[in-house]
């Protein structure tokens, strides 16, 4: 009794000291007292082993089952069923980790000794070899989920449940993607819903203690976004090295708007010169040219210290990097997929038809022009998201172009393998072939030509 009306009376005496911390918004600070508080309250148990007096014989708290010195969700024994589920995952992974890793060393023996002839860069190949990953990747975390799971160790059971969860619905997918909907899809549907349902059961309170500690996250967010706005500094390297702030958001919107700005630049540029209108698209879906979005993340990240300097060390700067990125993104399309999107051949300054000395001076003037005009009109437009929605938008854009980036890239493939005369072998490869066939890929990419004898595939 004593010992908790002296915690009421800190409690009292702290909560004016609390409300005055969060007018000032220091949520970090308030998180830590009430941490602190609450680290108070096992004080008021019986005495533990450890602060036992000395001669005293030793005693468990009431309600210690496992002997740690504290009374917590560990103590609580876990239903037999999930005991045996422990049993089985922990079981099955011991046999399939070996299997996985047999396999896959078999395989690869089998290839250098010339045994067995595969495309490394065909997509069901692919595929098939981060199917393997996720597996083993999974059967290994599984091993150490059931041994918690047998030790009763919920809190650690379930923070493994969280982890092990993606895997299974990579799983899944991949195996969606090669076999189709088959009874393959029965055991990571079964899988998922049982770790789902032992994340909740295992430890209610670590999905509650995620949520604060997300709560406080956004909190602290906010309190830094609003004094940069009281600044100025939305956005700015606050280091002052550099003009913007190599962030995720800001990199993102500045990938975002690349893709659109570079694909309507060139867009016009073709309807002038050549008095044509062609699309020139980048992606299956969206008017987005990934190379203009990637070419100006590349340009701000190495620019962005420049953002004072001469213009012409700027511009001699940019001429080398765009240069060499366009050089890059030609070699690895003809490479992967034997795709020639545009050759300048016979140009002044040509390097092997990839870039040339006109092109490289078009990218000098493009860094210029990016980096002292319109970079920070760009940072003003991207300042223009409300707050409100920054994470829900950018979170929804980011999945919409991953996903678009994946399809385009699979399509690509596809297309490769159909003008190369193989045939849809999977699920996967018979989607595209139905949807996105040759003639819609010659539509929709109407600058690349394939030819499958430039790649350098087997």
């Amino acid at each position: 009794m004593a010992a908790n009306s002296i915690v009421n009376e800190g409690v009292a005496w702290a909560c004016p000291w609390l409300l005055s911390d969060i007018s000032r918004g220091n949520e970090r600070r308030r998180a830590a007292h009430l941490l602190a508080w609450g680290a108070m309250e096992p004080a008021t148990h019986d005495e533990t082993p450890a602060t036992a007096a000395p001669g005293t014989p030793s005693r468990r708290l009431p309600g210690d089952v496992n002997g740690d010195g504290r009374v917590d969700i560990d103590d609580r024994r876990l239903p037999l069923i999930a005991r045996i589920y422990g049993v089985l995952v922990l079981l099955n992974g011991i046999v399939t980790v070996p299997a996985l890793v047999f396999i896959a060393v078999r395989g690869i023996v089998g290839v250098l000794s010339g045994h067995s002839v595969i495309d490394v860069l065909d997509l069901t190949f692919i595929l098939t070899c981060v199917q393997v990953g996720v597996m083993l990747v999974s059967s290994s975390c599984m091993v150490v989920f059931g041994v918690f799971l047998l030790c009763n160790r919920r809190k650690n059971a379930a923070r493994w449940a969280y982890a092990i969860i993606p895997l299974t619905i990579a799983d899944g997918m991949l195996s969606l993607a090669l076999v189709g909907v088959d009874w393959n899809l029965i055991p990571p549907i079964a899988q998922l819903a049982i770790l789902t349902t032992l994340s909740i059961v295992l430890d209610p309170g670590l999905l509650e203690e995620r949520r604060l500690q997300y709560t406080l996250r956004r909190m602290d967010e906010r309190s830094e976004y609003e004094e940069a706005v009281a600044k100025g500094m939305l956005g700015r390297d606050p280091s002052g090295k550099g003009y913007i702030e190599l962030e995720f958001f800001n990199i993102f919107w500045l990938f975002m708007i690349g893709c659109v700005f570079g694909l309507a630049v060139e867009t016009v540029y073709h309807l002038v010169v050549w008095g044509e209108w062609q699309d020139r698209a980048g992606l299956l879906w969206g008017p987005f040219s990934p190379i203009y979005g990637c070419g100006a993340v590349v340009l701000t990240a190495c620019l962005n210290r420049l953002w004072r300097s001469h213009p012409m060390l700027i511009f001699c700067a940019s001429a080398v990097i765009g240069g060499a990125f366009e050089y890059f993104v030609s070699w690895f399309m003809e490479v992967a997929f034997g795709i020639a999107a545009w050759d300048y051949t016979g140009q002044w300054l040509s390097i092997d038809g990839r870039t040339s000395g006109k092109y490289m001076v078009f990218w000098g003037f493009l860094g210029v022009v990016w980096i002292k005009l319109l970079l920070p009109r760009i940072l003003w437009l991207i300042n223009r998201i409300p707050w409100k929605v920054r994470y829900s938008l950018t979170a929804v854009a980011f999945v919409f172009m991953l996903v678009n980036a994946a399809m385009t890239l699979m399509a690509f493939d596809c297309w490769y393998g159909r003008v190369s005369g193989n045939e849809p072998d999977s699920p996967v490869t018979w989607f595209f072939a139905e949807h996105y066939d040759n003639a819609y890929m010659e539509h929709r990419f109407q600058t690349m030509s394939i030819d499958p004898s430039r790649s350098g595939r087997l």
